[in-house]
């Protein structure tokens, strides 16, 4: 653009220092000279592109390996219970009698000589107590009055909180429907009287001219008398507006009360148990010390008289047992054998069926969980460089050859 604008200005300095009028205007005026071609460099911008590396974001699509769950089945070994017959042995016991010999015992009679004890009389010394009287001093327990101190319990009248529960009022609020009169408009439709102009015709006199002569009479001398231009009155009937009142039906609204319901809260009483605490008395015991007289007893010493014993010798006869030896017959018994049938028990083995429950795997499909990978394509934002042409302004040196104005002297000449 600016080479441009240079040399556009360039070209139009040409054309006009290219016109003669020009030089001969201006001859007058400027000095001798002659033109010259100098070579200049001008500067110029132009417009260029370099490369350059802008950083972008380009979507690649990678392959990815997601792990997700697959179902499958798999075989499974579960264990159930058939019926089945097994032969087990069983112990039998078999009765059968055999002959054996038993030992029975049996009574019989035996001559033993056996000691016996046979009582007789034998005369001893044997110490007794004989009685007689001695005085002695007895220690006795004679009653005396003893002042002593004993805790009784008083009662006494002792103030305690009790807690009992109260029926309080309690307020609350609680909505009620209260009928409430609201004004409200009702239109309803009102005789008014509205002004009307009504046309109506009222007689009126007017004057009329009679044309021609009219003939009024004779006097008394016999002259007839006539009149021109007569006016005669003529009723007529003249237009009149007037004001009339009529009664017209409009839309009027007027006040009536009607009944709604508000809602609104008042105040009631509810009845609520409250924990509240009351003085009692209750009767309690104190434990008081009172003087009191008790029975006490006090040893005391009085004579008397006590039975001792004293020991003496008395001849007695005394039973004693002597051992003698007496012939007697006794009942023995005797070991003999008999033979007797018992019962002899053998046991056998007896086969028997029956039912028990083996227990036996039977394969079976369960549902399982298997971890596996998927493949997946993902989207993702990679920055990448890219080579872009971005215009830049680049400023040159231009050569241009211009015309120059050289002065020269009166006596030299100008140059081509």
């Amino acid at each position: 653009m600016r080479s441009l604008t240079v040399l556009t200005i360039f070209v139009t300095l040409n054309v006009v220092i290219c016109d003669p009028t020009f030089w001969k205007k201006s001859l007058d005026h400027q000095p001798k000279g002659v033109w010259q071609k100098k070579l200049v460099w001008k500067e110029e911008w132009v417009k260029d592109f370099k490369v350059e590396k802008q950083e972008i974001w380009k979507t690649e699509h990678k392959k990815v390996q997601v792990p997700v769950w697959k179902t499958i089945e798999v075989p499974i070994w579960r264990e159930v219970k058939v019926p089945d017959w097994k032969v087990i042995k069983k112990p039998h016991v078999i009765e059968k009698e055999i002959p054996a010999w038993k030992e029975e015992k049996v009574a019989d009679w035996k001559k033993i000589t056996k000691p016996i004890w046979v009582p007789h009389q034998v005369a001893v010394w044997k110490e007794i107590q004989v009685p007689y009287w001695t005085s002695v001093n007895v220690p006795v327990w004679t009653e005396v009055d003893v002042p002593v101190w004993k805790e009784v319990k008083v009662p006494v009248w002792r103030e305690q909180k009790k807690a009992v529960w109260k029926e309080v009022k309690v307020p609350i609020w609680r909505e009620v429907q209260k009928p409430i009169w609201k004004e409200v408009q009702v239109p309803y439709w009102k005789d008014v009287q509205v002004e009307d102009w009504k046309q109506i015709w009222v007689p009126a006199w007017v004057k009329e001219a009679v044309p021609g002569e009219k003939y009024l009479g004779k006097d008394q001398q016999g002259n007839e008398y006539t009149a021109h231009d007569v006016w005669r009155k003529k009723m007529i009937w003249k237009p009149q507006w007037k004001k009339i009142w009529k009664t017209k039906q409009v839309e009027a609204f007027r006040t009536e009360k009607k009944q709604e319901y508000v809602t609104e809260k008042v105040q009631d009483w509810k009845v609520e148990k409250v924990q509240d605490w009351v003085v009692e008395k209750v009767q309690d015991f104190e434990i008081k010390k009172v003087q009191e007289w008790k029975k006490d007893k006090k040893l005391d010493w009085k004579q008397e008289k006590k039975l001792n014993y004293k020991t003496e010798k008395k001849q007695e006869w005394k039973t004693e047992k002597k051992l003698e030896w007496k012939d007697e017959w006794v009942q023995v018994w005797k070991q003999v054998k008999k033979q007797v049938w018992v019962k002899q028990k053998t046991e056998v083995w007896k086969e028997e069926k029956i039912q028990i429950w083996r227990t036996e795997k039977k394969q079976e499909w369960a549902t399982e969980k298997k971890l596996v990978w998927k493949d997946e394509v993902k989207e993702e934002k990679v920055p990448a460089w890219v080579e872009k042409k971005v215009p830049v302004w680049k400023k040159i040196w231009k050569p241009v050859w211009e015309k120059v104005w050289v002065p020269t002297e009166s006596h030299g000449h100008g140059w081509d």
